[in-house]
């Protein structure tokens, strides 16, 4: 059956947990809707994130990850539904572009001190911490890829975030680099114990490291853990060998199918399994 297009009520943000929510959640979205216009964005979505967990947000373009997103950090109010966030929640925000202009003197040290009232020594210690602290008096500009990637993830634990948000990490990395930046991230929650939100358009990237799927398309189409890689000839064939073990392959089964804008169609016949 077609999912029903429910009318939306008026949508809340909470900056207090309800009394019965666990002490670690750091945010939840329940039932969230939003619409732009006549086209409805985020169609009753769920989504919590733990602390000291890692949560891969996955869906094609235009399902809906940004503006989840912007409901997360607070950007956006939904239409109906309510964002829960727990109290003096600090945020680290990773974009997935990070805009420098080229006529600008601007090197590593200086792109970290923007931040605000932040020590030098801070600096060093954030550049230590993601393996760049060689790279403190290059200019911004000439940064690698990978390298600017990791500089703006010191940026954000600057903040020393409950939560940090990541939005397409590995954008501009090589395949090398990404498995290599997952391995940081996994780090740095290991050390720091913040909830991390990682935000994806592959379907068929997922780091090992992660505890919890949630697939978007507009609605949640399934959520769950990943699938370790074991011998799955694709993956091995993209990645390489020695790289199965740092990504995964995430198993789900789809009750229903979208149409090119995004659309609920018919269901899927049973048992049949999906990978992303």
């Amino acid at each position: 059956m077609p999912r029903r297009r429910a009318e939306p009520e008026a949508g809340r943000v909470l900056e207090q947990p309800a009394p019965d929510r666990a002490a670690d959640v750091l945010v939840e979205v329940q039932g969230a809707t939003v619409e732009f216009g006549r086209r409805r964005v985020l169609d009753s979505v769920d989504l919590a994130v733990h602390r000291g967990e890692i949560v891969s947000l996955i869906g094609p373009n235009g399902s809906g990850k940004t503006t989840l997103v912007r409901l997360v950090l607070g950007l956006l109010a939904p239409a109906a539904g309510s964002v829960v966030r727990g109290p003096g929640l600090r945020l680290g925000y990773v974009p997935q572009h990070v805009h420098v202009d080229p006529t600008l003197p601007l090197n590593v040290g200086r792109f970290l001190a923007l931040a605000g009232g932040v020590e030098s020594e801070r600096v060093e210690q954030a550049l230590r911490e993601v393996g760049c602290l060689s790279l403190a008096d290059a200019p911004f500009q000439t940064l690698s890829g990978g390298e600017a990637r990791r500089v703006a993830l010191a940026r954000a634990m600057l903040r020393e975030p409950d939560l940090l948000v990541l939005d397409e990490p590995a954008a501009g990395v090589d395949v090398t680099g990404q498995a290599e930046l997952y391995e940081l991230i996994q780090a740095l929650r290991d050390r720091r114990r913040p909830g991390v939100l990682i935000v994806s358009h592959d379907l068929h990237l997922v780091m090992a490291a992660t505890d919890r799927v949630v697939c978007l398309n507009h609605h949640v189409c399934c959520a769950g853990r990943p699938d370790a890689v074991s011998r799955h000839p694709e993956y091995l064939a993209l990645f390489g060998t020695g790289l199965q073990d740092r990504l995964a392959v995430y198993r789900h089964r789809h009750d229903h199918r979208h149409d090119l804008g995004g659309e609920v169609k018919l269901a899927e016949p049973p048992g049949d399994d999906h990978r992303a």
